[in-house]
Protein backbone atom coordinates (compact mmCIF):
# COMPACT_ATOMS: atom_id res chain seq x y z
CA UNK A 1 0.00 0.00 0.00
CA UNK A 2 1.37 3.40 -0.95
CA UNK A 3 0.40 6.85 0.29
CA UNK A 4 -1.07 8.01 3.58
CA UNK A 5 -2.56 5.49 5.98
CA UNK A 6 -6.36 5.85 6.23
CA UNK A 7 -7.60 6.88 9.69
CA UNK A 8 -10.08 3.99 9.86
CA UNK A 9 -7.31 1.42 9.56
CA UNK A 10 -7.03 -0.62 12.76
CA UNK A 11 -3.85 -2.57 12.02
CA UNK A 12 -0.58 -1.63 10.37
CA UNK A 13 1.74 -3.71 8.22
CA UNK A 14 5.38 -3.70 9.26
CA UNK A 15 6.18 -1.19 6.50
CA UNK A 16 3.34 1.10 7.61
CA UNK A 17 4.38 0.81 11.26
CA UNK A 18 7.99 1.69 10.37
CA UNK A 19 6.89 4.72 8.34
CA UNK A 20 4.54 5.99 11.03
CA UNK A 21 6.97 5.64 13.95
CA UNK A 22 10.19 6.37 12.08
CA UNK A 23 12.06 3.17 12.89
CA UNK A 24 13.59 0.53 10.65
CA UNK A 25 12.34 -2.96 9.88
CA UNK A 26 15.16 -4.63 11.79
CA UNK A 27 14.44 -2.60 14.93
CA UNK A 28 10.73 -3.35 14.57
CA UNK A 29 11.32 -7.09 14.37
CA UNK A 30 13.73 -6.86 17.34
CA UNK A 31 11.00 -5.13 19.35
CA UNK A 32 8.54 -7.88 18.38
CA UNK A 33 11.05 -10.66 19.18
CA UNK A 34 11.81 -9.12 22.59
CA UNK A 35 8.11 -8.95 23.46
CA UNK A 36 8.03 -5.16 23.80
CA UNK A 37 5.86 -4.84 20.66
CA UNK A 38 2.97 -7.21 20.07
CA UNK A 39 2.25 -8.33 16.51
CA UNK A 40 -0.13 -10.83 14.93
CA UNK A 41 0.30 -13.01 11.88
CA UNK A 42 -2.45 -13.06 9.27
CA UNK A 43 -1.39 -15.57 6.67
CA UNK A 44 2.09 -14.48 5.65
CA UNK A 45 1.59 -10.89 6.81
CA UNK A 46 2.69 -9.51 10.16
CA UNK A 47 0.41 -6.80 11.52
CA UNK A 48 0.56 -4.47 14.51
CA UNK A 49 -2.77 -3.23 15.82
CA UNK A 50 -3.22 0.48 16.51
CA UNK A 51 -3.71 -0.18 20.23
CA UNK A 52 -0.54 -2.31 20.44
CA UNK A 53 1.43 0.36 18.55
CA UNK A 54 0.24 3.06 20.95
CA UNK A 55 1.02 0.87 23.99
CA UNK A 56 4.53 0.30 22.64
CA UNK A 57 4.99 4.03 22.12
CA UNK A 58 3.83 4.77 25.67
CA UNK A 59 6.46 2.42 27.10
CA UNK A 60 9.17 4.28 25.17
CA UNK A 61 8.23 7.64 26.64
CA UNK A 62 8.47 6.17 30.15
CA UNK A 63 11.81 4.48 29.55
CA UNK A 64 14.95 6.09 30.91
CA UNK A 65 17.94 6.31 28.63
CA UNK A 66 21.06 4.46 29.70
CA UNK A 67 24.05 6.71 30.25
CA UNK A 68 26.56 6.31 27.45
CA UNK A 69 30.10 5.31 28.23
CA UNK A 70 32.46 8.15 27.46
CA UNK A 71 35.85 7.60 25.89
CA UNK A 72 37.50 8.80 29.10
CA UNK A 73 35.99 5.76 30.87
CA UNK A 74 37.41 3.31 28.33
CA UNK A 75 40.87 1.83 28.81
CA UNK A 76 42.96 0.73 25.87
CA UNK A 77 45.62 -1.93 26.20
Amino acid sequence: MKGPIPMEKRALSISEFCARYGIGRTTTYEEIRSGRLRAVKVGRRTLVTESDAESWLATLTNAKAKPRESLSDVTFD
